[in-house]
């Protein structure tokens, strides 16, 4: 019995030696991605002046058909009562289906669940981005749908991607596994010295 007990202990010093290695190597691995894109992006923010941009400017015209004014305006009509709004003039809501389907159709704009500034003469739809900025309004007598998309380029982008701007839930993702990955990196890492100490 206490010739077992040195070789289980052994076994079981073995068995946590090789799970915290490949623990700790994955989580390296992963933290490794994440520190040098931080890494160059912190350098590139750090130097912007000095990094010249030229930003490209994008803008679409297109006609709303008139069965898609009329359905916005009623839809403008039940956001005005329904928030107890008399003046037309500040009212905010999400993009209507009927345009988010419209645009993602006709002009391939993703503005389902947008925010969406009403006007008694025209809808605009804000639509942030890392690494630029797109617009889009739709004038609810005519129907002119105007579409302006900016960009300033991949520095720009992973920029805004380092600071958290317009990045959505994938980034929110991949920040979390991220912050995990490091936490995991940093206990296995204790672990291991402890082991070989």
């Amino acid at each position: 019995m206490t010739e077992s007990t040195p070789a289980s202990s052994q076994q079981r010093r073995a068995f946590w030696l090789k799970h915290l290695h490949q623990w700790h190597w994955i989580s390296s691995a992963i933290c490794l991605i994440g520190m040098l894109m931080f890494a160059v992006t912190g350098f590139t923010l750090n130097h912007a002046g000095q990094i010249e941009a030229s930003p490209s400017v994008v803008t679409r015209h297109e006609t709303a058909p008139r069965e898609l004014l009329d359905a916005l305006k009623r839809a403008a009509l039940a956001n005005a009562s329904a928030g107890n709004q008399k003046d037309q003039k500040d009212q905010k809501g999400p993009v209507p289906r009927v345009l988010a389907d419209w645009l993602s159709k006709t002009m391939d704009i993703e503005a389902a669940g947008r925010e969406a500034e009403w006007s008694a003469d025209e809808i605009y739809v804000g639509l942030p981005r890392p690494g630029g900025d797109a617009w889009l309004s739709v004038a609810l007598e005519d129907g002119e749908v105007q579409y302006e998309v900016t960009s300033r380029g991949w520095i720009s982008y992973f920029n805004d991607l380092h600071k958290g701007r317009n990045t959505g839930h994938a980034w929110s993702w991949f920040i979390d596994i991220f912050a995990l990955a490091c936490l995991i990196f940093s206990v296995t890492g204790l672990f291991l010295l402890k082991l070989h100490a």
